[in-house]
């Protein structure tokens, strides 16, 4: 994970481990200044889930994507976390233009839809068919304030799915899981930012096959058929059942 301090002169900050402790006192693996944070403000740790933010009890609300946090919050790669006046920005380690890309077969492409986490299209789910655009020209608008103005769009070629800006923003850059791009074929999981909107690609269609375990193939013979033919199996039953008879009559008659 890479954080960065948009609109900031502070140097970007890397950080590799589990575990992420931010705030004003100076054994914080992070340090803000007091009029920031808290002394003990908050927790990111990594678990099977991904980053896991946790408000310490010492500390006010936080923001994640403009939204108050009071307790704990899922992040991911391109979220803006806000304490105070200080702003981070989350930034994946590997770059979207060095990933492999991935190619979708056409049955796969029906589930893909973009998902609006934050801004002002936020709850809104966006189906993917053949393209999408956003923008002046498209079915939904990116407000982005002060007149500024951008178009971005979501497009199949050859059964990769490209994102690309037909027209940029004069302020504001377009962000995959927090790394600037202008071009990027994308993957299930992505979070596209720009401005104040956050986008999610949902694409279950595109992830791969679970892996099917085949079981084992029983043994042509048990082993309990091996202990003999069946006849003396069921004349050792009887037996114990007669003996186990003849002990309880003895025990009834002798008290």
């Amino acid at each position: 994970m890479r954080i960065e301090f948009p609109n900031a002169a502070r140097e970007d900050f890397p950080w590799a481990k589990a575990q992420l402790r931010i705030g004003s006192a100076p054994d914080n693996d992070l340090v803000l200044a007091a009029t920031q944070a808290a002394a003990q403000h908050l927790l990111i740790q990594q678990d099977r889930r991904g980053w896991v933010l946790q408000v310490l009890p010492s500390a006010d609300r936080i923001y994640v994507n403009a939204r108050p946090v009071r307790e704990r919050a899922l992040l991911r790669a391109g979220d803006v976390v806000s304490v105070g006046d200080c702003r981070m920005l989350l930034c994946a380690d590997q770059d979207p233009l060095q990933r492999p890309v991935l190619k979708v077969p056409e049955q796969g492409r029906c589930t893909v839809a973009l998902r609006a986490v934050a801004g002002p299209l936020s709850g809104r789910v966006m189906p993917l068919r053949e393209s999408l655009e956003l923008g002046p020209q498209g079915r939904f608008p990116l407000e982005l304030g002060q007149g500024d103005i951008a178009a971005m769009r979501i497009r199949w070629d050859d059964g990769k799915l490209l994102l690309d800006l037909p027209q940029a923003s004069v302020r504001h850059p377009l962000r995959v899981n927090g790394i600037i791009v202008k071009s990027v074929a994308l993957q299930p999981g992505d979070q596209i930012g720009l401005a104040m909107h956050r986008f999610v690609l949902d694409a279950p269609g595109m992830e791969p096959e679970p892996e099917i375990l085949v079981p084992e193939a029983l043994p042509e013979h048990l082993p309990e058929e091996a202990a003999g033919p069946p006849g003396e199996v069921w004349w050792l039953i009887a037996t114990a059942a007669v003996l186990a008879l003849g002990i309880a009559l003895v025990l009834l008659i002798r008290f």
